[in-house]
């Protein structure tokens, strides 16, 4: 595993929300930006890497009791998302990179499963 701050490192991803959540050790992740796909197959999976910038991603992450969701492809959160990270207790990613690369990077790193 890896903390959300080695993951934000490796992406190369700004921290949006979530900074108290820096330490938490995470195990696997999951990517898609089909939400039904992330509530069917992404269990016990604490991170999502998915396109879908939008409330809803962070509303599927809570659900699932997810630790940390990552935007990908340089998408900018809007407020309202950020806000409902905040509340919500998860931690919210913003990177550049795509999703098979973001992906590939943290499955190198040793983030599996």
């Amino acid at each position: 595993g890896m903390t959300i701050r080695e993951m934000a490192r490796l992406t190369m991803a700004r921290v949006c929300a979530g900074e108290e959540l820096l330490e938490e050790q995470v195990d696997s992740a999951f990517s898609s930006d089909m939400m039904s796909d992330v509530l069917a197959y992404a269990k016990d999976q604490p991170v999502l890497l998915t396109g879908l910038n939008n409330p809803q991603a962070v509303r599927t992450a809570l659900m699932l009791d997810m630790r940390c969701v990552i935007f990908v492809r340089g998408k900018d959160p809007a407020e309202a998302v950020v806000d409902l990270a905040r509340q919500s207790g998860i931690a919210l990613l913003a990177t550049p990179l795509t999703m098979y690369e973001a992906g590939g990077r943290l499955y190198a790193a040793g983030l599996h499963r």
